[in-house]
């Protein structure tokens, strides 16, 4: 095994543990709820908390990359979020519990744009996408986070035992994996720092096509289920399977992308990527039943699956911002989306229906194929991106 092969594994590895500390904090959420007497509003605002600490951290996170490394930061998020997944299973008040989910939350997104930073110098090395494929791994482990926490709870593990358990992993992952980090250095070219500057027009397109994924994406984490009992009028032992068929959609379609990408080009596939989810959606709004709305989901799934992974790559190579500060800008517009997206939902399904809400979100993928096919001249500055 080369030395290059021996990096992707550590850092698919770390990209891995990332996913299954956000799964087993999710699996035990209903347990926190039971612990601390909390209504759904009051979940709520909790679950606000993660979201709140992801958006304070990702400034922070383009500073602290451009001026210690992406690998430094990586190290220092991963030992911090390894430490405070299970002072959340520990928390014995509210007081204590908020602040620590807000700087879970934090330590997340720094760790994500750390990762990516370190997957980006990583994919220039090979000189062919791979990013894709370290997102497919995080979304394996939320599979697998699920799984261990769905037999932690048959086995009344309580969650600050499950959490040390995850967290004493992690730490063995990260011993074995540090080693192969890729060691890189402050740039002091292009911007850095904490102020807040204006993308240039590439950082804005994929802005744009990175806020739209993140809010189908969004979307569809937070509506299958319902759709699928409102609107699908399925049997209740088959609620899941919307959400069940679009996560494991999106999960395969990572480990493929990859390929696709170096066949066809970035900017066509994030075109095909649009097309998908608007054909996914619109099959489920104009058949609402289980056969086609399954379909129209694992559609909708393949399409999300590339446009984070593609919309990181392309920020990397932007030839104004170092990779951690570009990718901090880019995660900044896109997070907006996943915020945006399922009230949106909520709030046109009351408005006017669940499916008319579904019909939008097919509207924004529609709008992730325009803004891949008009001025490609925007991507001429990254390597291989506009390849047709």
């Amino acid at each position: 095994m080369t030395l290059l092969q021996k990096r992707r594994i550590a850092l698919g590895s770390l990209f891995f543990m990332a996913g299954l500390c956000f799964s087993s904090w999710a699996a035990r959420i209903p347990d926190i709820q039971v612990k601390f007497s909390l209504s759904e509003s009051q979940l709520g605002s909790l679950l606000l908390g993660l979201p709140v600490g992801s958006l304070v951290a990702l400034p922070i996170a383009g500073w602290a990359v451009h001026h210690f490394g992406s690998r430094i930061v990586v190290l220092i998020s991963v030992i911090g979020y390894m430490t405070f997944l299970p002072l959340i299973g520990f928390s014995q008040s509210l007081w204590m519990l908020v602040p620590v989910v807000v700087v879970f939350g934090m330590i997340g997104n720094m760790m994500n744009i750390s990762l990516n930073t370190q997957a980006l110098a990583l994919e220039d090395t090979y000189g062919r996408s791979i990013l894709a494929s370290f997102h497919g791994l995080w979304s394996l482990a939320g599979f697998t986070g699920a799984g261990i926490g769905a037999v932690m709870i048959y086995l009344k593990v309580l969650p600050n035992i499950h959490y040390l358990i995850i967290a004493s992993i992690v730490l063995i992952v990260l011993v074995l994996a540090q080693g192969y980090l890729v060691s890189d250095k402050s740039n002091s070219a292009g911007g850095g720092g904490l102020l807040i500057k204006k993308p240039d027009d590439l950082l804005l397109r994929i802005g744009g096509i990175a806020f739209l994924g993140m809010l189908c994406e969004g979307c569809m984490f937070d509506w299958s289920g319902v759709y699928f009992k409102k609107v699908v009028e399925i049997e209740p032992g088959f609620v899941a399977l919307g959400y069940v068929s679009f996560m494991g959609a999106m999960a395969s379609g990572r480990f493929i992308s990859d390929r696709m990408n170096n066949k066809f080009g970035r900017v066509l596939i994030l075109r095909m990527s649009g097309i998908l989810i608007f054909c996914g959606l619109m099959l489920s709004v104009l058949f609402p039943v289980p056969v086609f709305a399954t379909i129209g989901f694992l559609l909708v799934g393949l399409g999300v699956a590339a446009i984070i992974p593609i919309s990181y790559s392309i920020a990397g190579r932007s030839k104004l911002y170092t990779p951690g500060v570009a990718l901090a800008l880019v995660s900044t517009i896109s997070f907006f989306g996943f915020l945006i997206g399922p009230p949106l939902i909520g709030f046109i399904a009351d408005l006017l229906s669940l499916k008319a809400s579904f019909a939008l979100v097919a509207v924004a993928g529609l709008g992730i194929a325009v803004l891949s096919s008009i001025r490609l001249q925007v991507f001429e500055s990254v390597d291989e991106v506009t390849k047709q």
